[in-house]
């Protein structure tokens, strides 16, 4: 189907689903670039596309489902008058990349802002339970159309000496990512590759700038399968449109990247702090399904105040044998012995709640402390 085509359809044929954006046609002053952005019909690329027409970009949208982009089209158009080419196509196919920059090259469409959002995941263990041929269309989307769009687009802004590209990285380009594998394999490349050139273009008026948002209310999900996990839960997701912001700000501003959500950013921080194995022990818990997730998160608590117990008896205990060297008034005797025994039924009460299971292993703890103490 060619462009030609969906255009004049666009125009003549296509009525939306809700009738009213007729009514709330608002002319925007257009500002004469063209914006590119690869998975334009859901989520955080749908948001993109409303920030980038809101300021007067022509767009160029790439995506699988057309009906969906037409739609979206369509009411930018209405809205904001944008002017929009929409391209479908499915960027597993290794050939996608150079037919989308034909068909821009072949329209004298000059991309000014390139953004790669396309991107998909699949959930599982990585030796028993997820698909090879999904994985390797994973890379070909996250981590290859990417570069390869980015290497056919970035020539020319190179040669005019301007140009912005946003990558879509994610919290996990600096986290290994359990049950995810591949999917976190290939935002680590995102990250790297995009600082990798923003820094070969240090001389130039290209930026780069990659987004790096955590778990997000999109499809993302349910098409990976892992809508059962706990990271997954839409009451703690991020909204698409603040994370589509955030981005849309720091790439204007020629950031080199952006991580939306404060948690998040406190997320990337440890990261980059804490072991690698610890990292990603924390990225599994948020992988797991909710149920066993809470489970875990229930019985690391569990332990964590038996420790405390048992750390708060050792000092007793100790406190108790110094007192037969170091001489202690009778009212210091009662006050240790009131806060030891405040301190250890506070424990115990905690310790209730989760398990009988937990509270043996807090005895059996605390009585390997007292041998080794008396």
């Amino acid at each position: 189907m060619s462009t030609a085509y969906i255009r004049r359809q666009l125009t003549e044929n296509w009525k939306p689903e809700t009738e009213n954006l007729k009514n709330s046609t608002m002319e925007t002053q257009q500002n004469g670039k063209t914006a590119l952005i690869t998975g334009a019909s859901s989520g955080i690329g749908r948001e993109l596309t409303r920030l980038f027409a809101r300021d007067g970009y022509k767009l160029v949208v790439i995506g699988r489902d057309e009906e969906a982009l037409r739609q979206q089209v369509y009411n930018l158009q209405n809205q904001y008058g944008t002017q929009a080419t929409i391209i479908n196509k499915d960027l597993a196919d290794p050939n996608a990349p150079e037919e989308i920059y034909a068909e821009t090259s072949g329209q004298g469409i000059q991309i000014d802002v390139l953004v790669n959002d396309a991107g998909f995941g699949e959930y599982g263990m990585f030796a028993t339970e997820t698909d090879f041929q999904k994985e390797r269309d994973i890379i070909q989307v996250n981590a290859v159309a990417l570069m390869h769009l980015t290497k056919l687009y970035l020539k020319d802004m190179v040669a005019r000496n301007e140009g912005k590209i946003l990558m879509l990285g994610s919290e996990v380009s600096v986290a290994p990512n359990p049950l995810m594998a591949v999917y976190g394999a290939t935002k680590a490349f995102v990250k790297s590759f995009s600082e990798a050139i923003r820094n070969e273009l240090k001389d130039t008026n290209v930026t780069v700038t990659v987004l790096m948002p955590g778990a997000t209310n999109t499809n993302f999900f349910k098409a990976a399968g892992a809508t059962e996990a706990k990271g997954a839960d839409p009451n703690k997701t991020a909204d698409p449109a603040a994370v589509a912001k955030a981005g849309y700000e720091a790439l204007m501003s020629g950031k080199d990247h952006v991580v939306a959500g404060w948690m998040n950013k406190l997320t990337v921080a440890l990261a980059h702090i804490l072991p690698d194995p610890l990292v990603a022990a924390n990225v599994r818990k948020d992988m797991t399904p909710k149920e066993e997730a809470d489970r875990q998160q229930q019985q690391t608590l569990a332990l964590a105040i038996g420790a405390a117990a048992v750390l708060i008896g050792g000092i007793w205990l100790l406190s108790r044998n110094r007192s037969s060297v170091i001489p202690v008034s009778a009212y210091d005797k009662a006050r240790y012995r009131f806060k030891a025994a405040k301190a250890q039924q506070s424990a115990k009460s905690a310790l209730s709640s989760v398990g009988d299971s937990i509270q043996g292993a807090y005895h059996n703890a605390r009585s390997a402390v007292e041998e080794a103490l008396v």
